[in-house]
């Protein structure tokens, strides 16, 4: 079984290698002629899966490592009898954590959110759900608009758009759709983001074209606007540059690049192929030894937060990086060549925090983020 897989997943030709014979290419410019005498094609969100693609191919299993399905025809696939899997639910803890990251990162919002301030969530999937328990895990307030489901169906009582909209910090999460009756694309467009102010926090860490970034620029360019953390850009991989010199942090779409979400969506479908192929093979691997992290501070509270969300990832390192790239005259191909070779970051949830002595705001403030510890003996 031939298996074309985008290079850039993480231990892909490792995790495989025993379902079949793996061939890697560029996602972003993988062409049809490349699938030939494939039977597997393994994506992530820079490839559009469609019938220009697949068309005269025997592709007959594609598996895409992402949570968002926008660059998927599976109305297409479904016609084609081609077998989709994909990884619900693989980055959410490492889009969790750039939430945190970004909220830690900006004026005093998390000094706000750990005092009460509630955090507005647009979304409420996997990312959405996992992002409204780690707010109230550290004694936060959540507040969540999804009108695709219901009270029940979100085992909690949801909010309108207006409401979530005014909320302090507010983090889009929402699945790219032009789905009627409630599309995403735009949802944030020009009269949303007129209503925001000066003390307001906007993250998008969803899809580029949930916010419409003319009017986002619009908008940064009119008095008092907001603070804005952008993961993700209406034209990737074009990054308008006039748009991100007005944010307050700009990533090239990594929100969901931790080492270990990137590892956990290759296993996931390694595990649908498997099963689709009736084999039984070992299709996991090693994840690394488990970093540790010594903390001799005494911090607690949001300086503590801070602290542990900045020890593993320095989210201006990230905007820093992008500034380069959209000085360079081949911007473009720049903006992937960060994602190609972005370096391994783990997940706080996936580090041990080795503490000198007994600290209990300490041990609860670890116990909220998942986070494994250690108390030296």
């Amino acid at each position: 079984m031939k298996i074309v897989a985008d290079g850039n997943m993480t231990a892909v030709e490792e995790v495989f290698a025993p379902l079949g014979d793996v061939t890697t290419v560029d996602g972003r410019t993988l062409g049809s002629a490349e699938l030939k005498d494939a039977q597997v094609l393994l994506v992530r969100s820079v490839t559009n899966v469609n019938e220009a693609l697949l068309n005269d191919t025997p592709v007959e299993f594609v598996g895409s490592a992402t949570a968002g399905l926008d660059h998927v025809d599976r109305d297409y696939l479904r016609r084609r009898d081609i077998t989709f899997a994909n990884a619900p639910g693989a980055n959410a803890n490492s889009v969790v954590e750039y939430v945190l990251t970004a909220i830690a990162a900006c004026d005093d919002y998390l000094e706000q959110v750990l005092a009460g301030a509630p955090v507005g969530i647009v979304g409420y999937g996997r990312v959405g759900r996992l992002l409204a328990a780690s707010i109230r895990s550290l004694g936060g307030k959540a507040v969540a608009y999804d009108p695709w489901l219901s009270d029940a169906e979100a085992g909690e009582s949801l909010a309108s758009l207006p409401a979530v909209t005014q909320c302090p910090v507010i983090a889009i999460h929402a699945e790219l759709s032009d789905q009627l009756p409630y599309p995403s694309r735009h949802l944030f467009d020009r009269a949303v983001l007129a209503e925001l102010t000066s003390e307001q926090l906007l993250i998008n860490a969803a899809r580029g074209p949930v916010v419409d970034n003319t009017a986002l620029l619009r908008r940064m360019t009119q008095p008092e606007p907001p603070s804005v953390v952008l993961d993700v850009w209406e034209f990737e991989p074009e990054v308008d540059a006039v748009l991100f010199a007005e944010v307050d942090i700009g990533t090239p779409h990594i929100a969901g690049y931790s080492y270990d979400a990137k590892l956990k969506g290759t296993q996931m479908l390694a595990r649908a192929l498997a099963e689709f192929a009736g084999k039984a093979g070992n299709t996991s691997t090693n994840a690394g030894t488990v970093p540790t992290m010594p903390l001799d501070s005494v911090n607690t509270g949001a300086n503590l937060l801070r602290e542990l969300l900045g020890a593993v990832y320095d989210i201006r390192a990230d905007h820093q990086a992008l500034a380069g790239v959209l000085a360079q005259a081949d911007a473009r191909q720049g903006f992937d060549d960060l994602r190609r070779n972005y370096p391994q970051r783990r997940e706080l949830s996936a580090t041990r925090v080795v503490l000198p002595r007994f600290n209990t705001p300490q041990i609860d403030m670890l116990a909220s983020l998942n986070c494994q510890y250690e108390v030296k003996t």
